[in-house]
């Protein structure tokens, strides 16, 4: 099992901690490893903890009433897994499906004390805030991903938002994260390989103009 102390060290939310307010997270937090395959929540779940990924990596799903998995987002190493809401409560609510893609260690803490300690202080109010807010933003990129953007506009955000994913995945793979035919994926990579916005070598893809690909997900023609 790692030392606990060296995962709250390796997470940048808690790095300005004085020595005082680190043990005091101690005393309400606890390490949690998972293999890989592993589902560390379901949809609908209430936890009484908040929960940060130390090391490995998330994937996080819905499923539809066909029982099709819809893919919404990789969480990564040194990120908030929490979907919180509402600090109001002491419990937090899953809105979605988490599966471990890796091995992967979890920082769980007690939820009520962890407000009554670092967020009703002020102590982490501010880095509570950026998380909360940038989980906002990545539902906004996931609504652009799955409501507005055409097969052009999903291949380049994705390799725009994340090329070394795209790479180590297969392709089949890419596609179905994508919720488009595999065919329809090779078109797109072939059209942007034409247009000199990418380069395959083998098959990994390298990025030859950024600004190209950032116009076809922002809705400027090329």
């Amino acid at each position: 099992m790692q030392n606990i102390k060296e995962s709250i060290k390796s997470l940048d939310f808690f790095k300005n901690l004085n020595e005082q307010d680190f043990e005091q997270l101690l005393k309400i937090s606890s390490l949690k490893e998972c293999p890989i395959s592993y589902t560390f929540n379901y949809e609908e779940d209430v936890s009484d903890k908040i929960v940060f990924l130390v090391d490995g990596l998330l994937k996080a799903y819905k499923v539809d009433r066909q029982d099709n998995e819809i893919f919404l987002n990789y969480i990564y190493k040194n990120s908030l897994v929490s979907e919180v809401s509402s600090l109001q409560e002491n419990a937090i609510r899953c809105y979605s499906n988490t599966e471990c893609v890796q091995d992967s260690i979890f920082l769980e803490i007690n939820y009520k004390l962890f407000k009554k300690y670092f967020i009703e202080t002020n102590i982490l109010t501010h880095q509570f805030i950026e998380e909360i807010l940038n989980n906002t933003k990545q539902l906004y990129c996931i609504i652009d991903r799955e409501l507005v953007f055409d097969a052009m506009a999903k291949v380049a955000y994705s390799l725009y938002d994340d090329l070394a994913m795209f790479n180590n995945l297969k392709r089949q793979e890419v596609a179905n994260m994508l919720h488009i035919q595999p065919a329809t994926l090779s078109r797109v990579l072939k059209k942007l390989v034409r247009q000199e916005i990418i380069t395959i070598e083998t098959t990994n893809i390298l990025i030859s103009n950024k600004k190209g690909l950032i116009k076809i997900f922002n809705g400027a023609s090329l």
